[in-house]
């Protein structure tokens, strides 16, 4: 094959990959308004793992928070979902600060704190119980038919046990739902990176 045939096919490449990205971007809104899907998200970075001995949940200084970085994480996710056309959304979070920080960061409305996003990092055996009552709040609130995208803030463990799936810091699921607000399927979107921010 020669250079210029290499640099054809090349570039056919990228534009596809470009064109699949943009249609993936596309699909996310009107999904997000279909009565069948919600966009679960992981907290963005909070350095360090679990969270230390004795923390309180209504006292932020105990637990394990966003840094600098996953601060500006919060708010580069906020703005790149308002470039898909989701400026305004029904968010609810997790209990935990890391959680309810990244979600107010988002700025895309009122922040609705929910119990059965909180973590259950420290007592697996609440595992069956939260994920139950989390596919009874998505079908609640999808049963509402509002067309308005709903966002769910909360911790690894949560959208493990619900998708399967083990997702990073930042990154969001687009789940698709049965009328019980049970798993069907998913799509994977990563946490769009800070501007000229290091996380180091």
């Amino acid at each position: 094959m020669s250079q210029f045939n290499r640099s054809v096919l090349t570039l056919i490449i990228a534009l596809c990959s470009l064109l699949t990205v943009s249609q993936a971007e596309a699909a996310l809104v009107d999904n997000l308004k279909d009565g069948q899907h919600v966009l679960l998200m992981r907290h963005a970075d909070a350095p360090g793992y679990g969270d230390p001995a004795g923390y309180v949940i209504s006292q932020c200084a105990t637990q394990r928070n966003l840094g600098d970085y996953g601060k500006n994480q919060a708010k580069a996710i906020g703005s790149w979902l308002s470039k898909q056309g989701i400026d305004k959304a029904q968010v609810f979070s997790s209990p935990w600060c890391r959680c309810l920080d990244t979600a107010q960061l988002l700025n895309l409305g009122f922040v609705k704190t929910e119990s059965s996003l909180g973590s259950f990092f420290d007592d697996i055996s609440l595992e069956k119980k939260q994920t139950k009552e989390l596919r009874q709040l998505i079908k609640s609130e999808l049963d509402r038919q509002t067309k308005e995208p709903i966002i769910l803030v909360t911790h690894h463990v949560n959208i493990q046990a619900y998708t399967g799936k083990v997702v990073d810091a930042g990154d969001m699921v687009l789940v698709k739902v049965n009328k019980n607000g049970e798993y069907l399927s998913h799509v994977i979107y990563p946490s769009p990176k800070p501007r000229g921010d290091s996380k180091y």
